[in-house]
């Protein structure tokens, strides 16, 4: 089996476990100093408060294509070191040939609100 169509099974309270929530993005700035092009995105995740992180989706996506649209975020990992930025989500997305698209919702929720 490769990657792709390994997996582990897991329990609904694994999934529990795991905060995926949507949020705004209110401010995407470059990120020079990343070793792949990326940029530095700021989402509002409503009641869990406004977060940062670095995202490798400069490939497909400008500041004025990211700025206001919601995202999925995952909140409740650890914050990760990146160079001299703290990353406080993980912005989803999924990999491509062309660079990485960013996982879309498919009409506004407010921010916050939890991947059911």
């Amino acid at each position: 089996m490769n990657k792709q169509t390994a997996a582990t099974e897991i329990s609904w309270a694994d999934f529990e476990k795991v905060l995926i929530v949507a949020g705004t993005i209110t401010r995407v700035e470059p990120f020079p100093e990343a070793r792949k092009p990326a940029w530095k995105v700021w989402a509002d995740f409503g009641p869990y408060g406004e977060r940062k992180t670095s995202a490798q989706i400069a490939a497909l996506y400008t500041p004025e294509l990211l700025v206001g649209r919601q995202i999925v975020g995952v909140i409740n990992f650890p914050e990760k070191q990146i160079g001299p930025f703290r990353s406080q989500f993980l912005l989803t997305g999924f990999h491509t040939e062309e660079g990485v698209v960013i996982t879309a919702i498919e009409r506004p929720v407010p921010n916050g609100t939890r991947l059911a």
